[in-house]
């Protein structure tokens, strides 16, 4: 619908409220539009729709698959942390639940491979034996979910290492060696794509330069959708290059992991050796590090298969090109013309460049003069900015000629000549691309023109029973802040806001003028000097008259004789004090 209602061939005006009868004759332009199956634009569009829906970069994408899985053990983990065992059945039911999640976690292996289980279960014994369980379960719950983690990597590790010495991990694939066939295919298949989209681009625009240039042609090529199909495949060459370039990025990353995981594994391997028992702060570190490295190769299988479903899916975009120019159509159309590829383009150009000293008003960038000139953001996504307005097409720019910086933007030019007639007005041209946009449609995300459609794009609102559609009002949440006192305060104390005190100083001064100042001096002073002295500030002195003393009573001893009896009948008790003397204490 926007599409539609921007084109200015429809004589929609998105300023005025639409009656009935315009919101009929758009509804009917648009059916027709989405009908029409011929069309290069419209493919454009889906296109444009598809890798905006379902294209992500490397951070998004493996940001959303740690939330899936995580989502997908969320059940496990919350079945281990909130369980209390108390008997050992329900312990050890506690425990196959954990190597369960150590498996379900690396991905390494069938859970229902009974192999598999009982290398992980032997893997987790000699890490996490089962007289462990009791400690784990005192845990709090977040605890036992960071060692949960924390076990899986090292069960990880062991596992990878087990392979490599040829213990175990049969059903672990071999994954560095995957990655290394598997990116440069699909970076093949990304090239073959580019290859593809180029010549079509270099053939289509070398037919509609010959248009413009023979009014002959032009009534031949007419009825062929020559611009929309260049454009269709301009857009699906820039796909491409961001595609390219993510798989470029996944084997500079695969390469990376490739030494350091040969390097782990070789200093775990000169760790352990055949050494009976080993320090875990020695070899635990290499096992989570094995891990981490593993997963970055996961990481990287999972975004490899992302671009080849991507690649895979764009090229039903481009099948319209071979249903519109079959391959002998095109031969006999680019019969005598000329065709020339971008590269052959931009080195025409090469040697020359825009004169500063023709231009007073107007900035223009050059390497030797800008610092990070490779990194400037250029307008139309680096197409010529003369090109696509006035001639309809997507010519590519040679910023050797010299980058033209207007009102903080920057604009690269296919020839010297076009560089020096879209400096004279700016402006005018600008405008002229944004209204071949309007024509086109798809170039608005092309040409990366989105900041300038936002104030036209229209909505659809109910105003009555007679008017459909409203003129779109632009609304937003605004505010602003001024400091009290933007400069530190400044107080002249000098300063009168009095004339009249100003004028009683005037005179003041005016009286100076004719004032003498003497000075003498006498015998009494011109001797005196300042004297000061020093004494001491009396000190805190004290003294203790009380002195404490203490005295020891001695304790009583008392001795009772003959409470037990004796040989005569009658008990004889005798008291015995030898209690010490006061005076002997």
């Amino acid at each position: 619908v926007k599409a539609v209602v921007l084109d200015p061939r429809n004589d929609f005006n998105v300023d005025q409220t639409l009656t009935k009868t315009d919101v009929q004759n758009l509804i009917q332009l648009c059916v027709t539009r989405l009908l029409d199956t011929t069309n290069p634009s419209l493919s454009t569009i889906k296109m444009q729709v598809y890798f905006d829906m379902n294209y992500a970069n490397r951070a998004e994408l493996l940001s959303e698959q740690h939330r899936v899985l995580e989502g997908r053990l969320a059940p496990v983990v919350r079945d281990i942390t909130d369980s209390c065992p108390c008997v050992q059945e329900e312990m050890e039911n506690v425990y196959r639940k954990i190597v369960s999640y150590m498996l379900l976690s690396s991905g390494l292996g069938s859970p229902t491979d009974i192999e598999v289980v009982r290398e992980v279960t032997a893997a987790l014994q000699s890490v996490f034996p089962q007289t462990e369980m009791i400690t784990f379960i005192s845990l709090s719950k977040k605890n036992k979910e960071q060692q949960l983690k924390y076990l899986a990597m090292l069960v990880t590790g062991i596992r990878l290492y087990n392979k490599e010495c040829r213990k175990g991990g049969s059903s672990i694939d071999d994954l560095p060696a995957i990655l290394n066939e598997a990116i440069p295919s699909a970076t093949r298949t990304v090239d073959e794509g580019l290859n593809t989209c180029h010549t079509l681009a270099h053939q289509y625009t070398a037919l509609l330069e010959s248009m413009q240039e023979d009014p002959q042609r032009y009534t031949q090529l007419s009825s062929f959708k020559l611009k929309e199909a260049l454009f269709n495949v301009r857009q699906y060459e820039a796909f491409l290059c961001i595609l390219l370039s993510d798989a470029i990025t996944s084997a500079q990353e695969v390469e990376k992991m490739n030494v350091q995981f040969a390097a782990t594994m070789e200093q775990l391997k000169n760790t352990v050796q055949n050494r009976v028992s080993i320090d875990t702060k020695e070899v635990f570190p290499l096992f989570v590090a094995l891990s981490n490295l593993w997963t970055g190769f996961q990481d990287e299988i999972l975004l490899l298969s992302f671009l080849t479903n991507m690649t895979n899916s764009l090229q039903q975009f481009l099948e319209i090109q071979s249903q519109l120019f079959p391959e002998e159509v095109l031969t006999s159309l680019l019969e005598g013309v000329t065709v020339k590829s971008d590269e052959e383009r931009i080195r025409e150009t090469t040697g020359t460049r825009v004169n500063v000293s023709d231009f007073k008003n107007q900035e223009w960038l050059f390497p030797e003069t800008t610092d990070n000139f490779d990194q400037l953001l250029i307008q139309y996504h680096s197409f010529c900015a003369h090109a696509i307005g006035v001639k309809g097409l997507a010519l590519p720019g040679n910023p050797a000629i010299g980058i033209l910086k207007h009102r903080e933007r920057c604009y690269v030019f296919s020839s010297k000549e076009a560089a020096y007639i879209f400096a004279q007005d700016p402006d005018k041209f600008i405008q002229l691309n944004v209204e071949k946009a309007k024509e086109h449609a798809e170039l608005i995300q092309l040409l990366e023109l989105r900041h300038q459609f936002e104030y036209l794009a229209p909505y659809a609102q109910a105003r009555n029973a007679d008017k459909c559609l409203m003129k779109p009002t632009t609304k937003c949440d605004s505010s602003t802040q001024t400091d009290t006192h933007i400069l530190p305060p400044t107080i002249v104390t000098s300063y009168e806001w009095n004339e009249w005190e100003l004028r009683r100083k005037a005179i003041k001064l005016a009286n100076l003028r004719r004032k003498l100042t003497r000075a003498m001096q006498t015998d009494l002073s011109h001797m005196r000097r300042e004297n000061s002295t020093q004494v001491y500030l009396p000190k805190d002195v004290s003294t203790q008259t009380k002195r404490d003393n203490s005295s020891n009573v001695p304790r009583p001893q008392i001795f009772l004789e003959g409470l037990r009896g004796g040989s005569s009948p009658t008990t004889r008790m005798v008291t015995v004090d030898l209690t010490r003397a006061v005076d002997e204490t």
